[in-house]
């Protein structure tokens, strides 16, 4: 009798994770224009940008914001730190540890689209505040359960690595044929969800939110679903 036993989630069907983890990439675009639009100039995924913000904002330049990156860098950090700790024995695996902080991040997002929706709320300092500095550590877990699957070349939060591999690696060995692979549609994608993060913030804070909120549980259920590995 032969003993089959069941391979990690990157072994099985490395294809349907990638595509679950370009599905967060393209939360991260969304999340990113509604806190750098939205919420008073904040990346919530890019955390690079926040400290060229910062760096700039001590400078005196422009009237930039000092409190919401500030504060943001830290939420994701305190964010990946959590991530790294809950899967700190379980990597390259979707274990019940990874649907639960995606879970979690999912319902960070919808809980602050409620709170937009409140009437006289979505104007406040305060909330937009709470809001960055919740979504960043939303992303910060999001990156960490990225880092955790280790899809190649898909962070799903930053693509400036993914960018110079593009141009240095592909590009290089492979001319035009090298430009379309996986690198070339992470940055695509992000693209997209900024774009997307855009146009969805005229009808309000709350919609992007809630559209990042159900994407990301979609990417749990499907995961949970078909690449769950049982503790």
């Amino acid at each position: 009798m032969t003993l089959i036993t069941r391979p990690r989630s990157g072994e099985r069907a490395p294809t349907v994770t990638l595509w679950m983890m370009m599905v967060l990439t393209f939360v991260t675009g969304v999340v990113d224009a509604v806190g750098f639009l939205g919420l008073d100039r904040v990346f919530v995924g890019n955390m690079t940008g926040n400290i060229v913000i910062l760096g700039m904002a001590v400078a005196g330049a422009d009237d930039l914001p000092v409190v919401g990156p500030a504060i943001a860098l830290g939420t994701f950090t305190a964010g990946a730190f959590i991530g790294g700790m809950v899967l700190r024995s379980r990597r390259k695996i979707w274990s019940g540890g990874v649907s639960m902080l995606l879970g979690c991040g999912a319902a960070v997002l919808g809980l602050l689209g409620l709170a937009f929706v409140v009437p006289g709320w979505a104007e406040s300092p305060a909330l937009e505040l709470v809001a960055s500095s919740a979504t960043a550590a939303a992303m910060g877990v999001q990156a960490a359960v990225a880092r955790s699957l280790a899809v190649a070349d898909v962070t799903t939060v930053v693509v400036t690595s993914t960018l110079t591999s593009l141009a240095s690696e592909s590009l290089v060995s492979g001319g035009a044929k090298g430009l379309w692979n996986r690198r070339f549609a992470a940055i695509a994608i992000i693209f997209a969800g900024a774009l997307a993060g855009a146009v969805l913030l005229r009808f309000g804070v709350a919609v992007p939110l809630f559209v990042a909120a159900l994407l990301t549980l979609v990417v749990v259920a499907w995961g949970h679903r078909s690449l769950h590995v049982p503790a």
